[in-house]
């Protein structure tokens, strides 16, 4: 899977995350858990530097609570992994 597909795939995961939570959801379900859907979202990255893996996982979080607040914030921290990730070294 290239670098992209891997984005691409956290991206969806991210959609579908976001699509299933709402606000009451701890009430409504007690053992969720927003750390096992960021889990899920980010494994596709494969590994990060814990740095990186932070902030992806900390917008991941606010994109799956705020998907409309934070959709252009998510996009650009993809984005720019896939950049990295395009530079020669």
């Amino acid at each position: 899977m290239t670098a992209q597909d891997q984005i691409d795939v956290a991206l969806q995961r991210t959609a579908i995350a976001s699509f299933i939570y709402y606000p009451q959801i701890h009430v409504d379900q007690p053992n969720y858990r927003l750390d096992e859907d960021l889990a899920w979202c980010v494994e596709p990255l494969g590994e990060l530097d814990p740095a990186a893996l932070t902030a992806v996982r900390e917008t991941v979080g606010r994109a799956i609570v705020e998907p409309t607040e934070y959709r252009e914030e998510l996009f650009a921290i993809l984005s720019g992994l896939a950049d990295a990730d395009a530079q020669p070294e």
